[in-house]
């Protein structure tokens, strides 16, 4: 790598803020949804926006040149391929996802210098309170979070099911399934298969009213609870996607241990998550490790973490199914 090939990586390394920061304000002034019919002019878009025109001109030119929409003629913009993707009514829509980084995230991010120094979460300390407890006092955030959680993990949920065979589970327990998409998806794959979904009192009443009157509804069951506390739920199988990886090893070991505590002494735990590569091949698991660093407090795994987390709490990993890139479904079984 010449000089000047290394200043041009570095500097993009250094400024990347810059182009997340200018498709966070793009979400929030809801632009690519302006642009649902067509192109149109700046000063147009700028008084839908309750924004200055120029610095609208600046913003767009800036994310045209980035493949974020693009610039039709001079003064008029419309949508890219790309940004067809920030429109809040296309499937697998990014736009809460694009709110959410750049909000609340982003500013824990700037905290990234403290955490390396302690191993304690940014949010926490930036919000007064730790980032589940923060959504729940405030149902917006909230909302958001859930948007944004089915637009990233959206997908995985056909991916899973098209690389993991769940043929042999009769009841699914999706422990913190959230707003029970992920539960849905899978139980319309497997028309045989019941669920039931254990979450947050508020979190699983959400979820029941969600699904109240879809196809999968009469086969799903709705527990509130707190899986600190136990998880009275009975199933074949358990399935964690994305959230062992929200806590230390202490507090991921309360929930597996809770979970052996109740679950049948032939049922299974599914682990959907990144699996950390050795080495330094290029991974998004590796960076999304950061993030729960610096917002939850928590990590992803390699293989090797798994397997002494599950043995420390009475269960031996049998296997880990590779998905998507370095997402797979790690399997343990109780011993």
């Amino acid at each position: 790598m010449d000089l000047a090939q290394r200043f041009s990586t570095l500097a993009g390394m250094i400024t990347g803020y810059w182009i997340s920061q200018m498709v966070h304000v793009a979400a929030r002034l809801s632009l690519a949804d302006r642009l649902a019919d067509g192109p149109r002019s700046v000063e147009d878009l700028a008084a839908a926006s309750g924004v200055q025109p120029h610095a609208l001109m600046r913003l767009l030119r800036a994310l045209a040149s980035v493949g974020l929409f693009r610039e039709t003629e001079p003064g008029s913009f419309g949508n890219s391929e790309l940004s067809e993707g920030l429109r809040r009514d296309v499937p697998e829509s990014q736009w809460a996802f694009a709110v959410m980084m750049g909000g609340d995230h982003y500013d824990s991010w700037a905290g990234l210098l403290e955490c390396v120094r302690t191993g304690d979460p940014a949010f926490e300390r930036r919000q007064g309170m730790p980032i589940f407890e923060y959504l729940d006092r405030n149902p917006e955030s909230a909302a958001l979070f859930d948007e944004a959680m089915t637009a990233i993990h959206g997908r995985e949920t056909r991916e899973t099911v098209q690389g993991f065979d769940f043929r042999e589970i009769n009841v699914l327990a999706d422990v913190g399934g959230g707003n029970g998409s992920n539960l849905e998806g899978i139980l319309q794959y497997y028309p045989e298969m019941h669920g039931v979904l254990f979450d947050l009192p508020k979190v699983a009443a959400r979820a029941r009213e969600r699904l109240r009157g879809s196809e999968v509804a009469e086969r799903c069951q709705f527990v509130g609870g707190d899986f600190f506390v136990e998880i009275p739920v009975n199933a074949d199988a358990y399935l964690l996607r994305h959230i062992l990886h929200d806590w230390d090893d202490r507090r991921a070991g309360k929930i597996l241990e809770n979970l052996r505590t109740t679950m049948p002494l032939d049922a299974r735990i599914l682990v959907v998550e990144h699996v950390i590569p050795e080495g330094d091949a290029p991974s998004f698991g590796k960076l999304l490790d950061l993030n729960m660093l610096v917002v939850p407090g928590g990590l992803e795994r390699t293989e090797r973490e798994f397997d002494r987390l599950f043995a420390d709490c009475g269960f031996k990993l049998t296997r880990v199914v590779p998905i998507a890139g370095d997402l797979g479904v790690v399997e343990a079984v109780p011993v």
